[in-house]
């Protein structure tokens, strides 16, 4: 596999953002196998029409995974912890909605789910307080790694019909931070390992 630049990652996250914002919202969790451009172009010399040349690595849809727009289901877990990439895959992106809320409404769930005994009772609840809450804010959270351990974390939130209304062309906003998701980074990064 040859070297990646230090904005191949980034460049190619940015091509997935891009891919689903044209699908739109209310979509089930999506990965993407990262593949090197030119290992991809030498296997498959009748794509090069289709792909953009200037980019390292070329994502490749995979099927919708399970969960819905909670985040953190465990039905994408397991999906998750049986996936295996061959050598050829240089990196993979997950794209899932989640809600956000309020630090006082995250301990407010935490109360909640500590006072239910059954795990899947708990973990209903909870989804359901998250979602009925007047402060809850819809995002995506896109996570994305490559063999070589290098990982990045983008958050994009859902804009309300007010921000749409006034700017129905806006660029979506993507906040990056190196601890947004590390348990979600850990776990795309077990489907690379050997």
């Amino acid at each position: 596999m040859s070297l990646l630049s230090p904005s191949a990652l980034s460049t190619c996250v940015r091509e997935v953002v891009a891919f689903v914002d044209d699908a739109g919202w209310d979509q089930p969790p999506q990965l993407f196998a990262l593949v090197p451009t030119a290992e991809l172009l030498e296997r498959e010399p009748d794509l090069a029409e289709g792909l953009s040349s200037d980019s390292e690595l070329t994502p490749v849809a995979q099927e919708p995974l399970p969960g819905g727009t909670e985040g953190g289901s465990p039905e994408l877990d397991e999906a998750l912890a049986g996936i295996t990439w061959p050598d050829a895959v240089a990196g993979c992106v997950l794209v899932q909605e989640i809600l956000i809320l309020p630090p006082e409404a995250e301990a407010e769930l935490d109360q909640v789910t500590e006072q239910t005994a059954d795990e899947a009772e708990a973990e209903r609840v909870a989804l359901q307080l998250a979602a009925e809450h007047p402060e809850r804010q819809e995002a995506r959270l896109v996570a994305a790694v490559l063999r070589g351990g290098e990982s990045l974390c983008l958050l994009q939130l859902r804009p309300d019909a007010a921000q749409l209304a006034a700017d129905p062309d806006a660029e979506p906003e993507l906040l990056e931070h190196p601890e947004l998701a590390p348990n979600l980074v850990a776990a795309l990064q077990a489907t690379l390992e050997e």
